[in-house]
């Protein structure tokens, strides 16, 4: 302890306000990685790839479609043919025969009717889901469970508490019916809608249900499939990005591609800055569904987080790399010196070997 005191005693003031700085920019670094860490694991929608393989040898890729492109379910089906030809041509297995190798959904944004006899709830916002949505959409479940867009009947239904109760006066309505264009459909699900700024901004500000993809087509109001994603195998990095690029065979003109399991990495967030500004140019005539707007919301929060990372690594590093410099300047040694003293050092642990190694002799 005396040492340490005297050692704080020696130092100038310069070199204790020095010293406040680093510990100071190190503290901020620290807390800004322990925020961004916390950010990108509060994301869900962007980690199904985590949630599909432990391994990290998947990647999560979303695809958008402007209206003019017609995304329908045929051209889905046939781009799923191709996906799976890829993969046997690429020798990529399923780690066992009961696994699979990939997995997808698609959606579309609408609006529909719900009665429930008494009461209708009005053009609800609606998505229209098809395939394994809610691997990709974990949405918060308070009651029943999620419903799959591969179900032979399409007459599955999850609401929100708010939709609940206005259709029915109480947030415990599993497996209760409703009605849709006058066809029933039963409450598979009630949830709760995420909150928080980017949410509200982005379209959860009001009543949300989830449909199946025919029922939406059928009896609501959409301008088809928007939103294709697919998690599957990447031994290598981009195969799975350009491999879906490739096999939709559609330009950057009607369709965007996001990696959603690199998007928030280093490199995805330093393109983010490149881009900062143009990139909320959208010229493509894409809608985004919320959840892409949220996750595009905090690509440019964490973007700034990381430059301000780096920021508070550089100044630090900065004033490591004066003060050995000047340590450099004043040095008292030579290099001839340093090759002395290692020398010395070989020769001390030389002598104190072979000075153990007699004591052993005589036993």
């Amino acid at each position: 302890m005396n040492k340490i005191k005297d050692f704080v005693r020696s130092l100038s003031w310069r070199q204790i306000t020095l010293a406040a700085i680093i510990l100071f920019c190190l503290a901020i670094w620290g807390g800004l990685t322990a925020f961004s860490v916390v950010k990108k694991n509060g994301l869900p929608d962007q980690t199904a790839a985590k949630r599909w393989s432990k391994e990290g040898n998947t990647a999560q890729i979303s695809c958008f479609f402007t209206e003019s492109t017609e995304m329908d379910k045929d051209k889905i089906r046939s781009f799923e043919h191709e996906l799976d030809t890829l993969l046997k041509e690429s020798s990529i297995t399923a780690p066992n025969e009961h696994a699979r190798l990939w997995a997808d959904a698609y959606s579309a944004s609408g609006k529909i009717t719900l009665s429930s006899g008494k009461t209708s709830l009005a053009d609800a916002s609606a998505i229209g889901i098809g395939g394994d949505f809610f691997l990709f959409h974990p949405v918060h479940l308070l009651q029943g469970a999620y419903f799959s867009g591969n179900d032979l009947m399409y007459d599955k239904v999850i609401v929100d508490e708010e939709a609940a109760w206005q259709l029915f006066g109480s947030n415990d309505v599993v497996g209760m019916q409703l009605t849709i264009g006058g066809v029933p459909h039963y409450i598979a699900g009630v949830i709760r809608r995420e909150e928080g700024r980017f949410q509200e901004a982005a379209g959860l500000d009001k009543t949300v249900v989830y449909v199946s993809y025919e029922t939406l087509e059928q009896f609501g109001s959409t301008e088809g499939i928007s939103s294709y994603e697919v998690v599957m195998p990447n031994p290598v990095k981009n195969f799975a990005y350009n491999s879906v690029k490739e096999k939709f065979g559609l330009d950057e003109n009607r369709m965007w591609v996001v990696e959603n399991s690199a998007r928030f990495g280093i490199e995805g967030l330093l393109t983010v800055i490149a881009d900062f500004g143009t990139r909320s140019m959208n010229a493509r005539a894409i809608q985004y569904p919320y959840w892409e707007n949220v996750a595009r919301g905090w690509e440019d929060v964490l973007a700034i987080v990381l430059a301000l990372q780096i920021l508070f690594l550089l100044i630090p590093s900065a004033i490591a790399a004066a003060a050995l410099i000047i340590v450099w300047k004043r040095k008292q040694w030579t290099w001839k010196d340093v090759g002395h003293f290692l020398i010395r050092c070989r020769d001390r642990v030389s002598d104190r070997f072979h000075s153990e190694k007699n004591k052993w002799k005589y036993f």
